[in-house]
């Protein structure tokens, strides 16, 4: 049984053991190391996963070969290229594992089935879309209309923990600052 899974779902819906023994049985482990891919740009995507341990982040590379950082995900949080698992269409990101990492894996038709037999996950996953959702029309506004010291104070109140386990560069790439700029914005801080 996953306790970390299962204190997941129930943040959002409540689950007794016999509930989530079926739901889980859906779902497979996997274990990846530091600097393994995850998902390759121009592959399927099978899965959707859930962060149990670890550091994943997933990143878009354009025609001239610029790599932006889309996302990180960290422990309880789900990753996946969701277009490309949704529309069954090949991946355009590449979702790399900054630190060793330990997923839950469930397929779409997995997803389906939990879906379908269990209202309760069919809930919860509309309410982890719609956050999902709101988290990235946020993360949009944020590189629209703030300047680069505030989307660090905004990354850094929000996740702290994360700014502790990510290099600078890594950092800088996600805000789309250089190296230099955040250097000297944490300087200041």
């Amino acid at each position: 049984m996953s306790f970390e899974l299962k204190a997941h779902l129930e943040e959002i819906i409540p689950l007794t053991d016999q509930e989530f023994e079926p739901i889980i049985a859906h779902f497979r482990l996997k274990k990846l190391k530091k600097h393994q891919y995850l998902i390759q740009e121009d592959e399927p995507v099978k899965n959707i996963y859930f962060v149990i341990k670890g550091l994943l982040k997933a990143t878009f590379t354009d025609a001239n070969g610029k790599e932006y950082i889309i996302q990180f995900a960290m422990e309880n949080w789900w990753i996946s290229d969701f277009r490309a698992f949704y529309s069954k269409v090949n991946s355009i990101t590449n979702i790399s594992c900054l630190e060793d990492v330990e997923l839950l894996a469930i397929t779409k038709e997995n997803l389906d089935k939990v879906c379908a037999e269990h209202h309760k996950m069919e809930h919860f996953f509309r309410v982890k879309n719609s956050f999902g959702y709101i988290a990235l029309q946020q993360r949009i506004l944020s590189l629209l209309s703030t300047s680069p010291r505030e989307r660090f104070e905004q990354l850094s109140q929000q996740y702290p923990q994360l700014t502790q386990r990510v290099s600078k560069t890594i950092i800088a790439a996600y805000l789309g600052i250089s190296r230099e700029t955040l250097s000297r914005l944490t300087a200041k801080v």
